[in-house]
């Protein structure tokens, strides 16, 4: 119950943190990428307390976290070259996609050692 309340505590504390003043949207956004976890349902049993997500499921593999690592990066290199006109909204959302991907990955890796 811990690993899932953490999976809308770091969301939020992360927000909060770093988007000030789009705390909510930046919130719900990294909260909805845990539709990443109906890769779960392609499992049996489809929960395992016992089994490790990050390497099992197809969402959760190497691959998968790069391309979310490259989601999260390449709005920001967007963002630095930008010319003051503030950042488009698609790569914000996409660069917020990534992240909470990438808090995700980490929180079930994190699972996976505990």
């Amino acid at each position: 119950m811990i690993h899932i309340a953490l999976h809308f505590i770091v969301p939020l504390l992360v927000a909060l943190a770093f988007y000030h003043s789009r705390w909510r949207q930046a919130t719900l956004i990294m909260i909805a990428t845990m539709i990443v976890d109906a890769d779960h349902l392609l499992a049996d049993p489809i929960y395992d307390p016992n089994r490790c997500s990050i390497g099992f499921h197809p969402l959760h593999t190497l691959p998968a976290i790069a391309i979310y690592a490259a989601m999260f990066a390449i709005p920001l290199l967007l963002w630095w070259k930008d010319d003051g006109q503030g950042s488009r909204p698609t790569a914000r959302v996409l660069h917020l996609i990534g992240l909470g991907l990438l808090l995700h990955m980490t929180l079930d890796w994190i699972d996976c050692l505990v």
